[in-house]
């Protein structure tokens, strides 16, 4: 089976969604930071609703890219636009500013990204199947005497 080069349409498409991965982790690394607070009776609990909220974006825009694409290719353009804004913003600026710092959550939100992100990206496109297997129809052999 010979495969045919990508048209002009699916070159723009996936251009764009690298576009989108990119816009995903800049506003990600900064929206990753917000937490609230909670006081209980037993101390305080920290929720870190942001990067919650950024780690299921990144889910839902890389599966919508997969679907877009109508292949993984989209998936994984996404994801690369999204990790390498996030690469750069967690790197540090010449004023010594960071977007994304070193703590606990900062690690969490980069893994743990890193590996929803590729199994996103690595999932198969839902109502395509990469292989089919085709039956034939067996006729019976019916005796001759």
């Amino acid at each position: 089976m010979t495969r045919r080069a990508p048209g002009p349409l699916a070159i723009l498409r996936i251009i764009g969604l690298v576009v989108v991965g990119l816009a995903v982790g800049i506003i990600g690394s900064f929206l990753q930071a917000t937490r609230e607070i909670v006081t209980m009776p037993w101390g305080q609990v920290v929720v870190p609703w942001g990067m919650i909220v950024v780690v299921v974006t990144v889910i839902i825009v890389i599966r919508g890219g997969t679907w877009l694409a109508r292949s993984r290719a989209g998936g994984w353009a996404v994801f690369a636009g999204w990790l390498v804004a996030t690469i750069v913003m967690s790197a540090e600026s010449p004023s010594g500013d960071l977007a994304i710092s070193g703590g606990g959550r900062q690690m969490t939100y980069l893994l743990g990204g890193v590996v929803v992100g590729a199994a996103a990206a690595t999932f198969p496109i839902l109502g395509r199947s990469s292989h089919t297997i085709r039956r034939e129809r067996i006729q019976p052999v019916v005796a001759q005497s």
